[in-house]
């Protein structure tokens, strides 16, 4: 598994030290990869069942599956979720570092 960083703790918090412009940088990548509905639903339905198939994305969201596979790749790019395959199909994991490390930089870990 891969080492991701992780943004000081309460970055964007009442007397917060300044971000690096990389730290910035990452920590927008991230936010961006949540501004969409259907994505904070996936990161939703996985943090509350630890891992999930693909197809069950489908269903759940009503998209059809390049679409789910799309919403998917921002997030994994983003470094908030991780996938495994078992035969044809995926299986996603949230990234817990990512999340904790989000929350963190609101101020709410």
């Amino acid at each position: 598994m891969k080492t991701i960083a992780t943004i000081p703790s309460s970055c964007c918090a009442p007397g917060a030290s300044p971000l690096s412009a990389s730290q910035r940088a990452d920590l927008a990548t991230r936010f961006k990869a949540l501004a969409d509905p259907a994505r904070v639903a996936i990161v939703n339905r996985l943090a509350g069942a630890g891992e999930v198939c693909v197809c069950a994305f489908v269903d759940d969201l009503s998209l059809s599956q390049p679409t789910v596979s799309h919403h998917l790749r921002i997030l994994r790019e983003a470094g908030l979720v991780e996938a495994r395959r078992h035969g044809t199909w995926a299986y996603y994991r949230l990234v817990p570092e990512t999340v904790s490390a989000l929350a963190s930089a609101l101020g709410s870990a």
